[in-house]
């Protein structure tokens, strides 16, 4: 077993989750970080459409972003079961009290961080944004950035996010995970 396969068991097991703004390239990160650990990748917001049969801009505009938070909170909380997996969250995850005591409590939070421009360079490729439907996305994600980063900042890892191929920010994180254990 390879030395990064192994660092998911000296993380006692527990989940990596991560956290940050939409478009810091959480899933896809996850991803690949999940299968250098050889532990198993799961999508917060997959699991939630999955558990609502609907999809997140279909949940927003049905029953609203307080409905859907809840549905979040509760799915995630499932999610953190002691079993070491890679869970990328939606950028609102960490804002709810109750989530952010659980993934701190149960899991090693990693928040993945980047500069505007990379995030709206991002976020602009895709249309299924509810928080940026009909919006000016750089004013959006600038307001969201300076209530959300001081809760993000609470993680238990800070690691930027560069417009480089994301497997450099796979990288840092699997050098930092390395420190904790």
């Amino acid at each position: 077993m390879n030395s990064e396969a192994n660092l998911a068991r000296r993380t006692s097991g527990r989940p990596i989750v991560l956290v940050g703004l939409m478009g810091v390239g959480k899933s896809t990160i996850g991803r690949r970080l999940a299968q250098r650990l050889q532990i198993p990748f799961v999508d917060a917001d997959h699991e939630i459409e999955r558990a609502a049969g609907l999809s997140i801009p279909e949940i927003f505009e049905r029953f609203g972003e307080g409905h859907f938070r809840d549905g979040e909170r509760r799915v995630i909380a499932r999610l953190i079961d002691g079993q070491a997996k890679v869970i990328a969250t939606g950028g609102g995850a960490f804002m709810n009290p109750d989530t952010r005591a659980l993934i701190l409590d149960q899991a090693v939070s990693v928040w993945i961080d980047a500069d505007i421009d990379v995030i709206v360079d991002r976020v602009g490729r895709r249309d299924n944004r509810p928080l940026l439907k009909g919006k000016n996305v750089r004013e959006v994600l600038t307001e969201l950035a300076a209530a959300r980063n001081p809760v993000y900042a609470l993680a238990d890892l800070h690691v930027r996010s560069q417009s480089a191929p994301h497997d450099a920010t796979v990288n840092a994180i699997v050098e930092k995970l390395a420190c904790l254990a």
